[in-house]
């Protein structure tokens, strides 16, 4: 396989799916982690969760990884980052002092184990492996990772002393591992009584080595006022409060959320839904009629341009691995922007800024609404559009009787007092919502990710085309797709 035509794009998207998925790409990775484990210890398979192409730089794959070990613990899921580079293995990473360092206290302190090694080039296939709980960028994972600083953690918040986390002992999972952009850790009491806490970690120290605990800060203010504003104001609808913030460490401790998330809620409890979809609605007017003082600095607002150039960037991938739909998305922006210049507008306020149905989960009585990182100050259609999109992310082609309708049960929550300009700008952002799922999280490994893309491409497509109608607009000439 050349590495060079795959990451140029030139191997097209079924040449990628070789790479990541192949029989000879599980034998070198397989290779590769025993090389930096004991002997004895066997790897694989490995399941792929996400991948991240840029078209002649790189490709990021994240795995996780099966390691069966002969000692008492058994076996372990361990998340992987892989990384394929034009001449990725030639020179030293600029941080190797910091990354063995890091390696070595988790060495130190039992969280590497059964691992030897943290990372691992192989030149041959222009590839390096990281392996958790190793990150430059977020040094504190290492420590974060060992149970036993997290009674020191617990003891410093006060929650050691908490019914919720009285527990001796805890087990740490990692549940997201993303080397240089984020982390969340799993801690599952070993006593009974005692509840799992989930902690975020943020930036410690960016590339100056200048600390940042910052945003932790921010975002432990923005989640814990927003719990209580839907707490005065929201009825059966819930915000998830945060535990503690612990500056030293950059991380936020979380209670576990009661309930399900709403997309899994919709497959299996479709009779209940219409009214959870319409406490979900209006949980989110709620949200938007939270004075913007009340949130404390958001910092600048963000307006239509800055969301379109943010997909546009996100898509650069699709143009080199998908030319036709590429062009529409292209052309769909431009359309977008233009249309946007003719609709009413309103003040900026406070919004959620990553309202997808994942982040609402269900339980028999009231709903909770969750991570709060995304707030930002910008128009409140955003946050509409983007759920109803991803609706149709996860409920396009499923064969349940009246999903595809749902939504408008969500709306139904929303509309009441809410001016109709901001539903029609709604319209506008479930369009570019549709085009960021279909470049964000469409994942490059699935069989039938040309199609899925092409699919959600073409439905934001038709809600413009449908706008066009609406504001009595000239429909193009021809179609896109």
């Amino acid at each position: 396989m050349n590495i060079a035509d795959v990451l140029s794009g030139r191997a097209t998207s079924e040449g990628i799916q070789r790479l990541l998925l192949s029989a000879p790409t599980q034998e070198v990775l397989a290779d590769q982690l025993r090389a930096m484990l004991p002997p004895g210890v066997a790897v694989g398979p490995f399941r792929l969760t996400e991948v991240r192409f840029k078209p002649g730089r790189k490709i990021i794959a994240y795995y996780d990884t099966f390691v069966d070990t002969e000692s008492p613990k058994g076996n372990y899921i361990r998340p992987i980052a892989v990384t394929w580079a034009p001449n990725a293995s030639e020179d030293e990473p600029p941080e190797t002092t910091v990354l063995a360092k890091i390696e070595a206290e988790a060495v130190r302190r039992g969280v590497a184990a059964p691992f030897q090694q943290l990372w691992k080039d192989f030149r041959d296939w222009s590839m390096r492996v990281w392996v958790s709980p190793l990150d430059a960028r977020f040094n504190q994972l290492v420590r974060l990772s060992d149970p036993q600083h997290l009674h020191v953690l617990l003891a410093k918040t006060g929650l050691a002393e908490s019914d919720q986390c009285r527990s001796r002992e805890y087990r740490v999972t990692p549940i997201k591992y993303r080397p240089g952009k984020g982390h969340v850790l799993r801690y599952d009491p070993l006593d009974a009584g005692a509840e799992t806490v989930f902690a975020k970690l943020y930036i410690a120290e960016d590339r100056a080595r200048v600390f940042r605990r910052e945003d932790a800060a921010r975002c432990f203010r923005v989640a814990s006022t927003a719990a209580e504003w839907l707490e005065k104001h929201g009825g059966s609808a819930h915000g998830l409060r945060p535990l503690a913030c612990v500056a030293e460490d950059a991380v936020v401790l979380y209670p576990r959320a009661a309930g399900t998330p709403l997309c899994d809620f919709a497959r299996r409890q479709v009779d209940n839904l219409a009214t959870c979809l319409q406490r979900a609605g209006a949980a989110l007017r709620t949200l938007h009629q939270m004075p913007v003082e009340a949130m404390g600095p958001l910092g600048p607002p963000h307006d239509f341009a800055a969301e379109t150039r943010s997909i546009a960037k996100k898509g650069v991938h699709i143009p080199v691995l998908l030319p036709q739909v590429g062009s529409t998305i292209e052309a769909l922006l431009d359309r977008a922007r233009e249309l946007h210049e003719q609709l009413p507008q309103e003040p900026p306020t406070f919004i959620h800024g990553d309202l997808k149905s994942e982040h609402i989960w269900v339980a028999p009585d009231w709903l909770t609404m969750m991570d709060f990182d995304t707030v930002r100050l910008a128009d409140p259609a955003l946050d509409v559009g983007c759920f109803l999109a991803d609706w149709q992310f996860w409920n396009v082609g499923s064969h349940q009787a009246g999903l595809e309708k749902m939504p408008e049960n969500f709306l139904a929550g929303y509309a009441p007092g809410v001016p109709k300009e901001r539903l029609m700008r709604a319209r506008l952002y479930e369009a570019m919502g549709l085009i960021k799922c279909a470049v964000r999280r469409v994942q490059l490994f699935e069989h039938d990710w040309a199609s899925r893309v092409a699919g959600l491409v073409e439905r934001s497509q038709a809600v413009i085309n449908d706008l066009h109608r609406i504001l009595g607009l000239p429909q193009p000439l021809l179609e896109l797709l």
